[in-house]
């Protein structure tokens, strides 16, 4: 190695040999690191998972559909109301089992303040399920 030699000390040349030792360290910190986390990437645990069928689930949800027109009129399932009205009905609604879902029909040239009240009085009766409707952009 580097340290020891029978040469005479008065010489002053460099080293010409790398110490290997902090290479041989990493290494053995590596090996202890692979050997360690090796088992870990080869198990499997064995499960029988359930068949699922490729059949759609028709829900029977009631659906409630509030059409929004461009002045604030409301119409509830195609009934004109007011908003009075529109909360006592989403009040009635909230209180079904399954609760029915909302869906918002609203003009394009609606105000949102109209939208955001109806969205308020639905959930504050304590509607969860709302969704917007739209049509499909034509080309």
């Amino acid at each position: 190695m580097a340290f020891g030699g029978f040469q005479n000390k008065n010489t002053r040349t460099p080293m010409a040999e790398m110490n290997m030792v902090p290479l041989i360290d990493v290494m053995l910190v590596l090996l202890v690191i692979f050997i360690v986390t090796a088992p870990i990437l080869s198990h499997s645990v064995k499960l029988e998972l359930p068949q699922a069928s490729s059949k759609s689930v028709e829900s029977a949800k009631e659906k409630i559909e509030l059409a929004i027109r461009s002045n604030g009129e409301l119409f509830y399932n195609g009934n004109s109301v007011d908003r009075e009205t529109a909360q006592a009905l989403f009040a009635e609604a909230a209180r079904k089992d399954p609760m029915p879902e909302v869906h918002i029909y609203a003009d394009r040239h609606a105000d949102y303040q109209y939208v955001a009240e109806t969205l308020t009085d639905a959930s504050r009766a304590g509607l969860s399920t709302i969704g917007f409707i739209t049509r499909p952009q034509e080309k």
